[in-house]
């Protein structure tokens, strides 16, 4: 039986662990910087392991990845590059759930020459979203534009935001600043945050979408030249983007994010009450014609096992154990940079983890 690391036992760690923990053919050891949060996971899980884990801490990280199979960082996006170099040194799978893009070519530039594999972004975006669109432009010639849309939404906002906490605030903030690549007219441009508003109606409900950074993945420079168009947007509820844009902007919290994460997290409850909403279309050549495709679907929080999950612990959490799985059965490449492009849909959605979003 595989050991698997897992890093981070927030909220999402929490879920991914419960994911491998229950499915019997992982053995599993937690780290996490709080000592209380690991205890939770080890409560829940029979047989698994852990301890506090300073995740900057050579010594310490060394000591969690030895003799273990593979690693999923669940952690604040800007610790991976330090994981992933300790998991390099041990010779362990590495897989996380960043969108941040630095942090990422930071990740490619560990995994050249290296004995295992390291697969970054494999959540819901960038992750699913991913394989989702490659999936939908296969077979298409010409491919006109490629349009991804994701957004974790409180089922019941009650706030002028219209926006609940329900994953990691540093991450959000970060996705708020920082600038977005795009394929625009078959090259790669940066475009910022926030802007190029849009209206979208999924399952009849009318959302509004804008530019956010880290969703298209590597996806933007593997489809240059390639696909005319590519875009990425967060949806959130009508009105939210002016709100923020008064925050960020006029209030220059965009230069004082340390304390807008203090704000938000004092001020924005947390709600497992939530609802994944993701809209993924293509619109290319196919058999002659110009044909749109569209894959639409909205994931509610559930109860599994007992316990309820958030829509965005499951999207989250089914996104990179499907990919572990994937990895340790001898579906994708065993060592270097492993892209979520890589990824098959079919494989994936048939896997008992991602048959989450089926």
């Amino acid at each position: 039986m595989d050991t698997i690391v897992i890093l981070g036992a927030g909220k999402i760690g929490r879920m991914v662990a419960h994911f491998l923990g229950h499915c019997g053919d992982y053995r599993l050891r937690i780290g996490d910087a709080s000592q209380p949060a690991v205890d939770v996971v080890l409560g829940r899980i029979k047989g698994s392991e852990g301890k506090s884990v300073d995740f900057g801490s050579e010594k310490d990280l060394d000591g969690i990845l030895a003799g273990a199979k593979a690693v999923i960082s669940c952690a604040p996006f800007h610790c991976n590059p330090k994981i992933a170099e300790r998991a390099r040194k041990a010779g362990v799978h590495y897989l996380d759930l960043t969108e941040d893009v630095a942090v990422t070519q930071k990740v490619a530039a560990l995994a050249e020459g290296a004995n295992s594999a390291f697969i970054p972004q494999c959540g819901l975006a960038p992750g699913f979203i991913t394989l989702c669109a490659v999936h939908l432009i296969d077979g298409m010639t010409s491919v006109r534009d490629l349009r991804m849309r994701v957004g974790a939404l409180p089922r019941f906002p009650s706030n002028m935001l219209r926006y609940n906490l329900t994953w990691s605030t540093e991450g959000l903030i970060n996705e708020y600043c920082q600038p977005c690549e795009v394929v625009m007219n078959g090259k790669l441009k940066s475009v910022q945050p926030l802007e190029n508003l849009e209206a979208i109606v999924v399952d009849g409900v009318e959302y509004e979408a804008f530019n956010t950074s880290g969703g298209l993945g590597t996806l933007a420079t593997t489809l240059m030249g390639k696909v005319r168009n590519v875009s990425y947007k967060s949806i959130r509820y009508p009105g939210h983007n002016h709100l923020l844009k008064f925050l960020l902007k006029d209030l220059q919290m965009e230069d004082h994010q340390d304390e807008l994460k203090r704000i938000f997290e004092r001020a924005l409850p947390g709600t497992y009450q939530d609802q994944i909403v993701i809209f993924v279309s293509a619109t290319g050549q196919y058999r002659s014609r110009l044909t749109e495709r569209t894959w639409a679907k909205t994931v509610y929080h559930q109860e599994i096992d007992g316990h309820n999950w958030s829509g965005i612990q499951i999207t989250t959490a089914a996104g990179v154990c499907g990919v572990l799985d994937l990895l340790l059965q001898g579906r994708l490449p065993q060592r270097g940079f492993v892209r979520q492009e890589d990824v098959s849909y079919q494989d994936f959605i048939q896997n008992r983890f991602g048959r989450y979003y089926g």
